[in-house]
């Protein structure tokens, strides 16, 4: 079975098949993204069993609201949701969580500044991925904000378009393109340093705190 967004069409036929009550459709859905809902909250708390607790309340809540999801988005789109509200909820707890957002903003001028997909990742560091910088990469990502983080993994890891970002997030569109501009600038400026390059000077919209 195909997974994510090029599933929808299979999705949305296990999705009426589990409204209607059958628990085999159900539980080819918690299957099919159980490990990638996981590795996200993973990703997000740095913690196997709050994300594994994440996970499971997830998919509790997946099953709680399937007989009123309308399919206005992609299933996939609605249960990264659950999961991603549920990672911040639990940050937000912990006290961690750091407000990013620009509301406001030149949104065509954030476009044309943004790096390509994987840009992140990309560049003068695109070299043999050895442990030493696999280990630099997850601490890059670990320093960045909760927020940062979250939208670099969706982006760069689950390949979300900017549209489902911006639904699975609760953000406006011009909010998921400057979040995500910062969080990449932030991400090779870490990188760089490791690598011991200096970071180009450019210009770039300024961010709310």
């Amino acid at each position: 079975m195909s997974e994510g967004p090029n599933g929808a069409g299979d999705d949305r036929t296990l999705v009426k098949a589990a409204q209607a009550g059958d628990a085999k459709a159900f539980r080819a859905l918690v299957e099919r993204y159980q490990r990638r809902v996981v590795q996200l909250a993973l990703a997000m708390t740095k913690d196997a069993d709050e994300a594994m607790d994440i996970a499971q309340e997830t998919f509790v809540r997946v099953h709680r609201y399937l007989p009123s999801f309308k399919g206005d988005s992609s299933f996939f789109t609605w249960t990264y949701r659950i999961a991603m509200n549920l990672c911040l909820d639990a940050q937000r707890r912990k006290g961690r969580l750091e407000r990013v957002d620009v509301e406001q903003g030149d949104e065509a001028e954030i476009e044309a500044a943004m790096d390509p997909p994987s840009a992140a990742l990309a560049g003068p560091q695109r070299q043999a991925l050895n442990a030493e910088l696999r280990e630099r990469i997850e601490e890059a990502l670990a320093s960045l904000s909760d927020n940062h983080r979250a939208i670099l993994l969706l982006r760069e890891v689950e390949g979300l378009s900017y549209e489902d970002l911006a639904k699975v997030l609760g953000i406006r569109k011009g909010t998921v393109m400057s979040r995500l501009f910062h969080a990449r600038l932030k991400m090779q400026n870490k990188l760089r340093e490791y690598l011991g390059e200096e970071a180009p000077k450019r210009e770039e919209p300024e961010e709310e705190p």
